[in-house]
């Protein structure tokens, strides 16, 4: 006897899998919790049908299985974004029993709200460009650190001798402080050298794992791009073609003005917040990048400034207008991974 067609939530968590099995009419066959582990999740759902649809709420690891359960049995796995199915809930309780179902429900009824499951190329390319800013944040505090140590004592370097030169490194070295002053001082300059040791490292680690990728290749060619800014696009986009249109790209991004209007009142509510925070740094740096250097958008930059916006809002609508070109560009590169 053929197996029925059945749909399936998973609840993902470390050390358990909560796995909800529905038939098409809504009913549950099973709602029980499996060790985390892909073997054990396909036996235990397999006994009950074939799986004709499969969802994981998006987190920490869910990728990672949803790549081993297509490879190992062949099922159609989605990623479910965490945030919408939490609104689609009709109850404010949380159990892994409630969530493994209503990902179950939505998958059957085709109102799961997919993700996309990147692969795993383009998440190792996430986790060093993540751990690149990590590091690069951890530097800047550093560097913070002794400005505001500086600060404290009230030494101001000579006219004319810009900050992390050589002429200012002199400087600092020749100054007469407090034992414990120089201590702090000598011990942050080891901190950030040893930080732009480690920086290097990982830098060179992400021209090795993108020196045969075509679209880093593509995106370095493009005016004001630069390598990081390649790795960031590349990372948190991966595929420029599963965006529809520019618009829609320039939305993930987090570049679009969000509309708070209500009855007569039209306004708008400053940027969205919805997509990767370092994504939309990179691009707003890159827009105050082409406003100076880049004829092209140096012309819109003046035009906006003409129209009393503020420096801010200027890179935000540049990088805005660059991401919708840069999605009708990339439709020409080869078919994405």
């Amino acid at each position: 006897m053929e197996k029925p067609a059945v749909y399936v939530g998973l609840d993902y968590h470390q050390d358990a899998v909560q796995a909800c099995v529905m038939d098409a009419g809504g009913r549950m066959l099973a709602n029980i919790a499996c060790v985390n582990d892909c073997v054990a999740i396909v036996r235990a759902v397999e006994r009950h049908g074939v799986p004709r649809g499969v969802a994981v709420e998006a987190c920490a690891g869910a990728a990672n299985l949803a790549d081993e359960l297509i490879a190992h049995a062949g099922w159609a796995v989605d990623l479910a974004h965490p945030g919408y199915v939490a609104r689609l809930k009709q109850s404010p309780d949380k159990t892994d029993f409630a969530d493994a179902r209503i990902l179950a429900d939505l998958t059957r009824v085709g109102w799961l709200p997919r993700v996309w499951l990147a692969p795993e190329p383009v998440r190792a390319l996430r986790r060093l460009t993540r751990w690149r800013q990590t590091i690069v944040d951890d530097r800047r505090a550093a560097r913070l650190r002794v400005r505001a140590l500086l600060r404290d004592l009230r030494r101001r370097p000579p006219r004319g001798v810009r900050p992390w030169t050589a002429a200012w490194r002199a400087w600092l070295d020749a100054l007469e402080l407090p034992p414990s002053a120089r201590f702090v001082l000598d011990a942050l300059h080891r901190h950030i050298a040893d930080l732009s040791v480690h920086l290097r490292a990982v830098e060179a680690e992400l021209d090795r794992a993108s020196a045969a990728d075509q679209v880093v290749a593509r995106l370095l060619a493009m005016p004001g791009i630069g390598r990081v800014t390649a790795w960031v696009l590349r990372a948190q986009i991966g595929r420029f073609d599963r965006f529809r249109t520019g618009k829609q790209l320039a939305r993930f991004c987090s570049l679009c003005p969000r509309n708070a209007s209500s009855g007569e009142r039209v306004a708008d509510s400053g940027l969205i917040r919805a997509g990767d925070p370092q994504l939309r740094a990179t691009l707003i740096e890159l827009g105050h990048r082409l406003a100076r250097h880049d004829p092209r958008w140096g012309e819109l930059a003046a035009r906006l400034r003409a129209a009393g916006k503020h420096a801010c809002v200027v890179a935000a609508a540049i990088a805005n207008r660059f991401v919708r070109w840069l999605h009708h560009q990339m439709q020409e590169t080869p078919r994405m991974t």
